[in-house]
């Protein structure tokens, strides 16, 4: 059988044969190629580090330097032509860099490979990400923070099971993502701390027998201290994998909110009105503002969590050092990035952008029979009774106030006492929403005194 004969099953595109079917699942270049600042960088400071250790001559690393700054300058510039058939960035800066500055670019491999060459490469580009992903949850903390602090002492009801469960303060409700979204925030921390150590030098798996200076080369990238075990950093992707993970959850914590956001800026709850630059019409209907952007953030986090899945599958059955399957993490962590990057950009938009329906708030506040709760603890807190008791008492009561089709506080004193006769006017002083929320003053707490202490910790702590 010709190889033409044997290629007729894979079409027209693999018509050359197996030459070109084996460019195709090997190249990285159409995706790599984002990492070329970080390549480049990588290679000035392997470069200094060889001329500083006597391993090649000043002047071929200087030759190297101002090479290198031509390339970076053609691919910024977007005249840089790259190419498959070179399979990867490494391989593309490099033979532009011999073509620029001719024999001295031979040099610059020497003692290190492109397994801690890629190694080092990603890691900068994630620790980059994280940076961006830092700025970006700083940005939705304070816009979150500007919310609460205008609507510290606007009530709402706060919602178990999604049915009315206590009156809260709208305040207390945007501080309860502030809390998730500063845990994300220093999940990014501790990772990007923990994956700061540089893989350069390690070589294919086993080091080096140049007389090179790793620490120099992780100081010249940033980096806190050059990696331990040569093996481990060469095969090691536990950065992107946190990454992805970190990304995850984060990803959970603005689909959450982008659900509630969703749900109140509907005509039924009419809690919030998002602007126009988060919305959008609908086609048909004119009365329509769809909350589009919060939508499409819902959907991010099956994107980030399938990356994440998908890298834990490509990492978990492979023997050290390096192997090609791990070609197959950049386009994972690249497309979570740019989702967790726009979702946390556009979350923060529609929150600085967005109006609360205070009077919609207050209203639905004490709907739902929610100050329930602040009958029955009264009746613990002044007749005495074992909360077990009073939850019935207050049971009675709502199941009375139902049957009536009013509000626990429309009840009259000889109903109330119908079902406690130790019942006095005073508890009506407790079933009042706004009584309610000033009284939940544990640390903590809805109170707008609360609300406030925890703003004024959060602005203290980002300042």
């Amino acid at each position: 059988m010709t190889d033409k004969t044997s290629n007729q099953m894979w079409g027209g595109r693999f018509a050359a044969g197996p030459d070109a079917i084996m460019e195709a699942i090997n190249a990285s270049i159409g995706f790599d190629k984002r990492m070329a600042a970080q390549d480049i960088a990588g290679s000035r400071a392997h470069a200094a580090m060889l001329a500083a250790t006597g391993v090649i001559t000043d002047s071929d690393a200087e030759a190297i330097r101002e090479g290198l700054l031509t390339v970076l300058s053609e691919i910024e510039g977007g005249s840089f032509v790259f190419s498959t058939a070179l399979e990867d960035i490494h391989m593309n800066v490099e033979a532009r860099l011999k073509e620029v500055i001719g024999e001295p670019a031979g040099r610059l491999h020497t003692a290190r490979s492109r397994n801690d060459q890629v190694a080092t490469d990603f890691k900068l580009w994630v620790r980059d990400q994280f940076d961006a992903a830092e700025q970006g949850l700083l940005a939705l903390i304070r816009a979150l923070l500007g919310q609460a602090e205008a609507g510290a002492d606007w009530v709402m009801p706060g919602f178990t099971h999604l049915q009315t469960a206590q009156p809260v303060t709208w305040g207390h409700h945007m501080m309860a993502y502030v809390e998730m979204f500063g845990r994300d925030l220093s999940r990014v921390r501790d990772a990007r701390a923990r994956m700061n150590e540089s893989p350069l030098g390690s070589a294919a798996l086993a080091g080096t027998s140049f007389p090179i200076d790793r620490h120099m080369t992780a100081a010249a990238l940033g980096f806190d201290r050059p990696t331990a075990n040569s093996l481990d950093a060469v095969s090691d992707r536990d950065f992107a994998l946190e990454f992805l993970s970190v990304a995850s959850i984060c990803a959970m914590h603005l689909s959450r909110f982008a659900e509630e956001l969703v749900i109140w800026s509907s005509a039924q709850f009419r809690f919030v009105i998002l602007s126009d630059r988060f919305s959008t019409g609908s086609s048909i209907m004119p009365q329509k503002k769809n909350p589009d952007a919060a939508e499409l953030i819902r959907a991010k986090v099956g994107r980030i969590f399938g990356a994440n899945t998908a890298l834990m599958m490509v990492m978990k059955g492979l023997p050290l050092a390096y192997s090609k399957d791990m070609q197959e993490d950049k386009e994972q962590v690249f497309d979570a990035a740019d989702n967790w990057m726009l979702a946390l950009a556009a979350m923060e938009g529609m929150v600085r952008d967005m109006t609360a329906n205070r009077p919609s708030l207050a209203a639905a506040a004490g709907s739902g029979f929610s100050t329930a709760t602040d009958l029955a603890d009264w009746l613990v807190r002044v007749l005495g009774l074992p909360f077990r008791d009073a939850h019935h008492v207050t049971g009675s009561l709502v199941a009375l106030a139902e049957k009536k089709g009013c509000d626990l506080p429309d009840l009259s004193l000889d109903e109330m006492q119908s079902a406690h006769a130790g019942i006095t006017a005073d508890v009506y002083g407790v079933l009042g929403v706004e009584n309610s929320v000033n009284s939940r003053q544990s640390y903590g707490g809805t109170a707008p005194a609360q609300v406030r202490a925890q703003i004024a910790r959060w602005k203290e702590m980002l300042a």
